[in-house]
């Protein structure tokens, strides 16, 4: 088979790869059923893996696949990230132009990705996973989730409701309509707090293949320092044929990571090699080819040395301590409303900052948090009552969340768990405030024993009149702090019933 013709093959394979993670993705966001597990991306990452199992000090069986990832990368090298990483098809696809070899700095900026490996593995065996947002499929499930999705949903709702008053294109509209709410699209309006800020460095990463193609894969991208330093001794491996290389140059111009060094007679090295096969399809003279060794790679200057993993490890200690050293670290904001038994959980020693549960939230109620948890527990999943309740029906979360920071509760035991408890703010609520009846708090309230209740007063109003009204009242042993009353009170702005935390 040509050169050509594997090339080929491994761009069908990127695109299928593509497709399947938009599948898994669409498909569980709205609770469809899926032939694989929806968070098989997650459970193929060993960075995620060996990261979370050092945090929280347990071996978790369903991140154990990021095994077979690795057993990859000692037979083909840093294949992953040439075929199967969702992120690399996105950069490699916008990519505007093919480097030469001679726009590569020589490797100097390379050590940045394997210096932050280095702090990410060690800030987790002192229990920290904050700069795990960097992980690859981190910044892609999230970014999808927060920010592309519900975009994407508010722009098809809003061209359905233009077009749908033009009369012969209803009936089509409603075809389609049907077609993309099967998808897991134009279903309800979800939004998310920080999606602006989650596209922005989502499209920051994207603008860097301005700078050198594949910025993110070759000097940044933490998973594929670990894939490639496991690359050193990798089986398969790029080959340069010294008697029929005519030193044309083509192969490092092609080469989308610039790892091929003419100086070196056009070898590369396979820490940075994605086997992505440009090269050789480029070769005139099929002098590139891809075969077995035995002896690993030589090290190289920008690969990682002691004094650096020290460096990393001194770096990792004094965040960790400064991190724990906040105030949010000493005492939690009230409004910090945590998934069903998290606090308890531990969250922010096993949570990798996913999105999953945001993904399958029905309501859209957990949202990535920003500042409320300090920096130690940026982008963790947190109730926003305003935006979303927690569905008494449900307990998908648990269920999506791959390394059990949101334990997997039972549907009866998810009912028991307390998030927060609900305060009544009589300055706003229209019962207390202005005299008038409003029950949709009670009415709302799904505790069987309702937790809200209204009791009968009388009362004068603001215009001197007397009557009898029905205020609510919080019981506070039964309140689970599910949020929904304060998701349903028709107040504008902030509502006269909030939950804070229990």
């Amino acid at each position: 088979m040509t050169p050509q013709s594997w090339r080929r093959i491994r761009q069908a394979v990127q695109i299928l790869a593509a497709l399947l993670f938009a599948y898994l993705l669409l498909g569980t966001r709205q609770g469809l059923p899926t032939f694989l597990p929806h968070d098989l991306f997650f459970r193929l990452d060993p960075l995620v893996g060996a990261a979370a199992m050092l945090a929280s000090r347990r071996w978790i069986p369903a991140l154990a696949l990021g095994l077979a990832t690795i057993a990859l990368a000692v037979v083909t090298g840093r294949a992953w990230c040439g075929w199967l990483c969702p992120l690399g098809a996105v950069l490699d696809w916008m990519c505007p132009r093919k480097p030469a070899a001679q726009d590569d700095p020589r490797g100097n900026w390379r050590t940045a990705k394997h210096a932050l490996l280095l702090v990410i593995l060690s800030a987790a065996l002192l229990g920290n996973l904050t700069l795990l947002i960097l992980d690859p499929l981190t910044i892609l499930f999230r970014t999808m989730t927060a920010a592309v999705l519900p975009a994407v949903n508010a722009l098809l709702i809003a061209a359905e409701s233009a077009l749908y008053a033009i009369g012969p294109l209803q009936r089509p509209l409603e075809w389609a309509d049907g077609i993309l709410r099967g998808a897991g699209l134009v279903g309800g309006e979800p939004a998310f707090q920080q999606g602006i800020v989650l596209a922005l460095l989502f499209g920051a990463i994207v603008a860097l293949n301005a700078v050198r193609p594949r910025f993110w894969c070759r000097y940044l991208c933490p998973l594929g320092a670990l894939l490639g330093l496991v690359s050193k001794v990798a089986l398969v491996r790029h080959r340069v044929d010294a008697d029929t290389c005519i030193a044309c140059g083509k192969c490092a111009r092609a080469c989308p990571t610039g790892t091929i060094d003419p100086a070196r007679g056009y070898a590369a090295d396979p820490a940075e090699c994605t086997l992505c096969l440009d090269c050789a399809a480029v070769c005139p003279t099929n002098a590139v080819g891809f075969h077995g060794h035995l002896v690993p790679a030589a090290w190289r200057d920008y690969d990682p040395s002691r004094r650096q993993a020290l460096l990393a490890l001194g770096a990792a200690v004094a965040g960790v301590g400064l991190l724990r050293a906040a105030p949010a670290a000493r005492r939690e904001s009230p409004w910090l409303i945590r998934p069903p038994g998290a606090r308890e959980n531990g969250l922010l020693d096993k949570c990798v900052r996913c999105g999953e549960c945001m993904k399958v939230c029905p309501t859209s109620g957990l949202q990535p948090s920003l500042f409320a948890a300090g920096l130690e527990g940026l982008w963790t999943p947190v109730l926003v009552p305003r935006l979303g309740y927690c569905d008494y029906s449900c307990h998908s979360c648990g269920q999506a969340c791959p390394t059990g920071a949101i334990p997997l509760l039972s549907l009866d035991d998810k009912r028991r768990a307390v998030l927060g408890v609900a305060y009544i703010d009589e300055n706003r609520c229209i019962p207390w405030a202005d005299g008038v009846d409003c029950i949709v708090c009670e009415e709302m309230c799904p505790v069987p024993e309702k937790a809200i209740q209204l009791d009968v007063q009388t009362v004068t109003r603001p215009d001197g009149t007397v009557a009898e009204v029905r205020r609510p009242r919080v019981v506070r042993e039964r309140c689970i702090g599910c949020g929904i009353c304060e998701y349903k009170c028709p107040l504008n702005g902030e509502a006269a019933i909030r939950v804070r935390a229990a």
